[in-house]
């Protein structure tokens, strides 16, 4: 039991010091901070956009295709570290294998490209 403490103790002193960092500076930020909301801030939609009457109103499916195509080419980017990293231990079969992906991602690319798909109007 004596040995279970020893271990956890940094972990617990570490797991302290960020809860008290993290009152100080959100009671710090609440303290120093301007607190004078207007009817603009505080409505339900910030965003600029008129808030919706009707739930089944229309709406531009172009906002889906951009929040799509950046999860694409977002987890083109996460794969491309690790096989950075990793290149001189996977070779030329790892090498190749990167190519290929890219190649056709790039297909990908030139297609949304050529279709308009990255246009807004």
């Amino acid at each position: 039991m004596q040995t279970l403490l020893s271990d956890y103790f940094p972990i617990m002193v570490f797991v302290i010091i960020a809860a008290a960092i993290s009152a100080a500076m959100l009671g710090g930020s609440l303290l120093a901070g301007r607190q004078n909301p207007y009817p603009e801030k505080v409505a339900a939609y910030e965003c600029g956009f008129d808030a919706f009457d009707d739930a089944r109103r229309r709406f531009d499916v172009r906002f889906y295709l951009v929040a799509i195509l950046f999860i694409i080419f977002d987890l083109e980017i996460a794969f491309l570290f690790p096989w950075a990293v990793s290149l001189g231990h996977i070779g030329l079969f790892g090498f190749l294998s990167m190519l290929g992906f890219l190649g056709v991602l790039t297909v990908g690319f030139v297609y949304e490209w050529c279709k308009g798909a990255l246009e807004w109007e």
